[in-house]
């Protein structure tokens, strides 16, 4: 009976482990829309491709394929690197990316586990812009999307008040590996959306927890907040209840 039992329990974890194995190669793009009332006429529409925490995982094709000539802007969220990640999948990535728009990145905690000098260096020679405690303005009929980056919070290498300081007024998108950065933020910063990543959603929740919250929308004051459960993992190629994710964000005036 006990022998039995043992070989159903070895069976059933056997299964499990297998499921979450394959969630965490999943390849999901989540389709949002956004509304805010001072988001520009003039760009009403605009549609961000919004991955984050890729880690040792090469972007599928069939997600490029499913973007491909509905994005205007691609924001990696960070984490694109970790120690032994081989800087063949970096560039491979970059490659895929670079078919849907322009790129623009920020430094997540683990970027710095590797050559980030090396990364660094690659992201600049493949044309992508680095948002480090910096910003860069889209400007169409006079309105203006501004979209500021921090480095990472957790190596306390973030800078809000310079990427503040190098930001135009229009609709600011504040790009944060780290979602912590929320608590920093003040009404008068006039940030009306935060793009992170960084949890996972706790990679692996049993009914319903986990060491971090889901990823989704969230809303602090003024400000919305909308986390990623990632692409990759970390630790662990395992996912339970946290899908990896990527994004394809519509933002519209209301």
């Amino acid at each position: 009976m006990y022998i039995i039992i043992g070989s159903i329990a070895i069976l059933l974890g056997t299964c499990l482990l297998f499921f979450m194995y394959k969630e965490a190669f999943r390849n999901h793009v989540s389709e949002i829309e956004l509304k805010f009332p001072n988001f520009p006429q003039s760009f009403d529409g605009m549609r961000i491709f919004f991955i984050s925490d890729l880690h040792f995982r090469i972007i599928d094709t069939e997600i490029i394929s499913q973007v491909k000539g509905k994005v205007d802007l691609v924001i990696i969220g960070g984490d694109m690197l970790e120690r032994k990640v081989p800087f063949s999948n970096i560039e491979k990535n970059l490659e895929l990316l670079r078919t849907l728009g322009p790129i623009h990145f920020v430094w997540g905690n683990n970027d710095y586990e590797g050559d980030f000098r090396r990364l660094d260096a690659t992201l600049l020679e493949k044309g992508v812009q680095i948002l480090d405690n910096t910003a860069i303005t889209y400007e169409n009929n006079e309105e203006k999307v501004v979209l500021l980056g921090v480095d990472d919070v957790g190596c306390e290498r973030d800078r809000l008040d310079l990427a503040l300081q190098d930001s135009d007024e229009g609709f600011r998108i504040l790009i944060s590996h780290n979602p912590s950065i929320v608590e920093q933020i003040q009404d008068e910063n006039n940030i009306s959306l935060v793009l992170s990543g960084h949890t996972h959603g706790g990679q692996i929740r049993v009914f319903g927890y986990g060491i971090s919250e889901i990823g989704g929308l969230k809303k602090r004051n003024n400000t919305t907040l909308f986390i990623s459960n990632g692409y990759g993992t970390t630790g662990l190629t395992l996912r339970l209840g946290a899908r990896a994710e990527t994004h394809l964000i519509t933002l519209r005036s209301n």
